[in-house]
């Protein structure tokens, strides 16, 4: 999972990325308005936390100018501002959720995961996939009721099938939401994370469409 952080206040960016990063998401930074309203027009992200006291362009406009363009991106916006008529400005502009400062790290990853598992249509917290089980809300994977152990770049991927599980989901889709921005990528490096999950969860569970990309399925060739 992909997240885009608009936020001017240095420290307080450094230490949100830091625990995005630490459960796994991808983080791209940007510290002024200007700057992450063009990150969020040109570049997939699976969800964004929006400050809104933003040097060159407020966090009100970059929103408003992304709904104007369709981007249907979950929005969290994260403020100091607490009054009733900032919340009802926000929502009218197409946030998703607003969480106020000072706040709490783990409730931010968590609203984090409920935006982004509701914008992939699922109700439900605990996705299933044959042995495997997701828990959105948390994090985890499980294959056949054990712990699955996966590095961050395992488990962005994972999830991705996992929140798409039975669709074709685009190569070029997976690699921009399992990698920053400043990530420099190699060209089969996506390939050598899919067999390492293969190892992990059996082969036939990821299936390969040339040219295309790849479905995580219940079905097992061998059942």
């Amino acid at each position: 999972m992909r997240v885009l952080l608009v936020e001017d206040d240095k420290l307080l960016a450094e230490r949100i990325a830091g625990a995005l990063r630490a459960e796994n998401f991808a983080v791209d930074v940007a510290s002024n308005g200007e700057d992450g309203q063009h990150l969020g027009a040109t570049e997939l992200f699976d969800v964004v936390i929006l400050d809104l006291g933003l040097p060159k362009v407020d966090g009100i406009s970059v929103l408003k100018a992304w709904r104007a363009e369709e981007r249907g991106v979950p929005v969290l916006i994260l403020t100091a501002r607490d009054g009733w008529s900032e919340k009802v400005e926000g929502f009218k502009a197409g946030a998703d959720d607003y969480l106020t400062k000072p706040f709490k790290l783990e409730e931010l990853v968590m609203r984090l995961r409920a935006l982004v598992r509701r914008s992939k249509g699922h109700a439900a917290t605990r996705l299933v996939c044959g042995p495997l089980v997701f828990d959105a809300q948390v994090g985890t994977f499980e294959l056949d009721g054990l712990p699955l152990k996966l590095t961050a770049l395992e488990w962005r991927v994972l999830s991705c099938l996992m929140l798409r599980k039975e669709v074709v989901v685009e190569r070029a889709d997976l690699v921009e939401r399992v990698y920053e921005g400043d990530a420099e990528v190699d060209s089969n490096s996506l390939e050598v994370i899919i067999a390492r999950l293969r190892r992990k969860i059996g082969h036939d569970r990821i299936e390969t469409y040339r040219g295309r990309g790849y479905r995580l399925t219940a079905e097992s060739a061998s059942a």
